[in-house]
């Protein structure tokens, strides 16, 4: 492998690493509140990238506008998934919360099926479209702005937690449940804030990606079974360890994919398997 294509695939990596991170801060932020794994992340996504297609075949609204509303929609989504379903469930055994995320997982595919068909849909024309080319180095505009949108929305998350008074409710809820009820700290509103804003991460991924990627009903799986490696990589919890996650994965699947795409996946879940044996609780987590 050369330098520049050896440069080159390491970008294209980081690229896409970016937006892995920002599904896997989602999914590890719900996690980390209420120890669930919500089994329908990747629906949300696929909802997300489906909105910010018939935004843009509707009203003309591209995605780079459509993050704006995808964000907030998901967020109500997440909202409205605790509040009708979730939180009806925390003191059951965990079977039956896994069961509650993997039925809504296979609900929202199925109706998306019912709605949209199985057909590929994809924005054409997007506003930012074509390549530029830097020092030999090729990057797609459409990636480029989905990895800048990724990590803003990524840092507004971390702000948001570790910077904030609210960020701080959520992390003592996370920490003991029950000494943050007696402190003061509404933790129902917090298991509801944290669905919200794990949505809204996949609500503006998915507004990202329609720039680039297919959309179409089991779109959300290729990108969920990613993240949840993402997130045993870098620890069930952690924001710092799903961000770093999602670009070593990033790499790992460009490198695997450019040596053979057939063991592209392949790579990234052995990955997987040595994290699980060598540091189960991943590289930042604390369990």
């Amino acid at each position: 492998m050369t330098p520049d294509l050896l440069v080159q695939v390491v970008v294209s990596g980081l690229l896409i690493g970016f937006v892995f991170a920002l599904i896997s801060v989602g999914l590890t932020l719900i996690f980390g509140v209420m120890d669930i794994v919500n089994f329908a992340h990747g629906e949300f996504l696929m909802l997300a990238m489906f909105a910010a297609f018939w935004l843009y075949a509707l009203f003309a609204v591209d995605p780079v506008f459509s993050v704006l509303v995808c964000g907030p929609l998901l967020f109500v989504v997440g909202v409205l998934t605790h509040k009708l379903l979730i939180r009806h469930i925390l003191n059951a055994p965990m079977l039956a919360q896994i069961f509650c995320t993997f039925g809504l997982s296979v609900f929202l595919k199925s109706l998306a099926q019912f709605l949209w068909g199985p057909n590929f849909r994809s924005i054409t024309e997007p506003l930012l479209g074509g390549r530029i080319e830097v020092l030999g180095v090729f990057f797609g505009l459409p990636q480029v702005a989905a990895a800048v949108g990724a990590v803003l929305a990524t840092g507004a998350v971390y702000l948001l937690i570790y910077r904030t008074e609210l960020g701080r409710a959520l992390q003592a809820t996370s920490e003991d449940r029950q000494t943050a009820a007696l402190m003061g700290i509404d933790t129902e509103r917090m298991f509801t804030l944290a669905w919200g804003i794990g949505a809204a991460c996949v609500g503006v991924a998915g507004a990202l990606l329609s720039m680039f990627y297919y959309i179409y009903p089991e779109v959300g799986a290729v990108f969920a079974l990613t993240s949840y490696v993402v997130v045993a990589l870098g620890g069930f919890g952690s924001v710092t360890g799903a961000f770093i996650g999602g670009l070593i994965i990033g790499l790992v699947q460009v490198v695997a994919g450019f040596i053979s795409p057939a063991f592209k996946m392949v790579v990234v879940y052995l990955v997987y398997m040595a994290v699980i044996l060598w540091r189960p609780q991943g590289l930042f987590g604390r369990w």
